[in-house]
């Protein structure tokens, strides 16, 4: 069978997952000879992929000096909050590579008001980009880590939520739709990057992965186009009848 877009990658088990994840992010990475962006996907899932990230064969092949870290998505808490995307990354790899301060790009959440934080994330994005503009041909991001929630959301483009409408900017507010107020990349922003890898773990996701891989459109996930290329990586458990 064949997805109705990307390109699926069967892995046994999560730990499978992690690896393929890890290695298939570091190779990216070392081949790129200049600055490569990296946007971080929050959640259980990556986790795993994150620890292997500080420890070695990857800890010695990554240019840590090469590479920049944003996040797709983050939730509107202090980084200390167990909840915060950026405190989970610190914790799993960040804290632990030798990777230059100034390379990290955490979403602000103190001292700031829930548009502030949209909106001082997208002027750094604009800086790092170098317009104000995405163009077609070239990307934002290098690589973009999605995750798949069971209702089908990813990053925090929610169902039923007026973020998904966004277009006209690349970070937006999402004040409802959750416990915790949120900051998430839109749709261009996500699309502008040249590989889009999802990763999917677990029975849970199992209905909803099959209905976007079989041409579902009425989920979140299903409407990332990325203007290169798309690859989900997912478990057996997950894969189902895929697998």
């Amino acid at each position: 069978m064949t997805p109705a877009f990307g390109t699926l990658r069967i892995c046994e088990n999560a730990g499978d997952l992690a690896q393929k994840g890890a290695t298939d992010l570091c190779d990216r990475a070392a081949a790129n000879p200049g600055r490569t962006i990296i946007a971080l996907s929050g959640g259980n899932t990556p986790k795993p992929l994150y620890a292997l990230l500080a420890q070695e064969p990857i800890l010695s092949q990554m240019p840590w000096d090469r590479v920049h870290f944003i996040l797709g998505d983050e939730r509107f808490v202090p980084p200390s909050d167990p909840a915060s995307n950026y405190g989970m990354v610190r914790a799993a790899f960040l804290d632990h590579v030798p990777i230059p301060a100034a390379n990290v790009h955490p979403v602000e959440t103190d001292g700031v008001t829930l548009d502030e934080a949209a909106a001082r994330y997208e002027a750094m994005l604009k800086g790092l980009y170098g317009a104000d503009t995405l163009e077609p041909g070239r990307p934002l991001l290098d690589l973009t880590l999605l995750g798949l929630g069971p209702d089908g959301h990813t990053a925090s483009l929610l169902p039923g939520e007026p973020v998904l409408k966004v277009r006209d900017r690349w970070v937006a507010p999402v004040p409802k739709g959750r416990s915790e107020e949120r900051v998430t990349l839109t749709y261009p922003a996500l699309d502008s990057s040249k590989v889009v890898a999802f990763l999917v773990s677990g029975e849970e996701k199992r209905e909803t992965l099959d209905k976007i891989l079989s041409g579902d459109t009425d989920f979140p996930a299903a409407h990332i186009r990325a203007e290169g290329e798309v690859i989900w990586f997912a478990d057996r458990a997950a894969a189902g009848r895929w697998a």
